[in-house]
């Protein structure tokens, strides 16, 4: 019977080789004393780490946590949000103004002249005879006269 035994044992052995499994190793000699040992040095370093705990903080800690997140918004919406609003606050201007004749550039990058305005689409002429409609915020500026040249 012990003979079956260890058959089965070294075809166990081979199935967890095959499955990349770990073999269950035999407890060592002295690992109960291992463990206390660890047990003892957690123990030291834990209360060393009761001993110098801070100080109770007050409620005033709560609310200078978030002053770091208002100064970085602030910085935010000055850098980035209010020059992209200006800029779009004068784009809008631009584009209300946009009259016949006036020279301009569009998002394309289409120079042409004004020829005809409506409420949403501006046609501009960029050759003789050749005219394009193209939405009136796709125009991007308006040059001075004279730019474009027949």
């Amino acid at each position: 019977m012990s003979g079956n035994f260890m058959r089965g044992a070294r075809k166990a052995s081979r199935l967890w080789h095959n499955t990349g499994l770990s073999r269950p190793r035999p407890a060592r000699a002295g690992a109960e004393e291992f463990q206390k040992g660890k047990g003892f040095i957690m123990s030291f370093f834990i209360s060393d780490a009761w001993a110098e705990a801070a100080p109770a903080a007050g409620q005033d800690a709560g609310l200078l946590g978030f002053v770091p997140i208002i100064i970085i918004f602030v910085i935010f919406y000055f850098l980035l949000m209010r020059p992209q609003m200006k800029r779009a606050k004068e784009h809008r201007k631009m584009v209300d103004a946009l009259a016949k004749n006036d020279e301009v550039v569009t998002s394309g990058g289409i120079l042409g002249k004004v020829t005809e305005v409506d409420a949403s689409f501006v046609t501009v002429e960029i050759a003789d005879g050749v005219r394009v409609k193209v939405q009136r915020n796709a125009v991007t500026s308006v040059l001075p006269k004279g730019t474009v040249k027949n």
